[in-house]
């Protein structure tokens, strides 16, 4: 099987002369992960990530995406082997990568993430996907408190390449805060305009982060575990035992690691 086979062809885009301000708006409205940025003639720029876009707090800036774009870690062709592409991401911690034509001409052509690799195996119904998830999961797990500061939570997040954080009270799992929400919040500290951003004084955890935590158990399949990110949209899910005492966490990368 090949990366077109399975790219998303009509994933969202935009054009390096546009404002900051819509790229954040279509990053925070419809969930994405990463945005191409494409010219006039549909080829690939570069791409702006969620954390990109949290370096702009003003709702007015007139900041352009080519300003904060960066270049993507892997870009893919249409052409490559579907296997090796998903080895390639996950040696690269890349859960999307902008996908073109050919190398040769660079036109854009979709984006490939690794929920795509969890349609394909569960469509496929890999026996893989009977492994229970404690064999594929993460033991150590980056943890925060409600009454952290956000931003340097933030900064523990860029610090430990991570995208999520189990917030823990008492050794008790009671939460659970991701990037989309700080972004979300716009509590973070901004780095290109003031440092105040909406709140004026630093938020706290509490005031961003889910209380209600969809958790598995470790006996739960990886089946079940693919099923629920892809249903509810979650990039990652905590593991506890059946006291509810917490054991690890296994995210996309996990499950496609475990499966390849």
């Amino acid at each position: 099987m090949l990366v077109k086979d399975i790219v998303t062809a009509n994933y969202p885009v935009l054009y390096e002369d546009e404002l900051v301000t819509k790229a954040r708006a279509m990053i925070r409205e419809q969930g994405l992960g990463i945005l191409p940025i494409i010219d006039q003639q549909k080829r690939l720029l570069g791409i702006i990530s969620r954390r990109s876009i949290m370096t702009i707090s003003s709702s007015k800036s007139t900041i352009r995406v080519k300003g904060i774009m960066n270049q993507p870690n892997l870009v893919l062709t249409s052409d490559a082997e579907v296997t090796q592409a998903a080895r390639d991401m996950l040696r690269l911690d890349a859960w999307y990568a902008p996908v073109t034509n050919s190398s040769q001409n660079n036109v854009y052509a979709g984006v490939l993430g690794l929920e795509n690799f969890l349609k394909m195996f569960l469509n496929a119904k890999s026996s893989k996907l009977m492994k229970p998830v404690y064999e594929a999961m993460t033991t150590n797990v980056a943890t925060c408190t409600p009454d952290d500061r956000i931003d340097n939570v933030w900064r523990l997040m860029q610090e430990k390449h991570v995208h999520t954080l189990l917030v823990m009270k008492e050794k008790k799992l009671v939460g659970i805060v991701t990037e989309k929400d700080l972004l979300e919040s716009g509590a973070v500290f901004p780095t290109f305009e003031s440092k105040k951003g909406r709140f004026k004084s630093p938020a706290k955890v509490f005031s961003v982060m889910h209380m209600s935590v969809t958790t598995l158990k470790e006996a739960t399949s990886l089946r079940e575990a693919a099923r629920l990110m892809l249903e509810k949209n979650f990039g990652r899910l905590p593991v506890v035992d059946e006291k509810g005492i917490l054991l690890g966490i296994v995210d996309r990368k996990d499950i496609v690691k475990g499966l390849l």
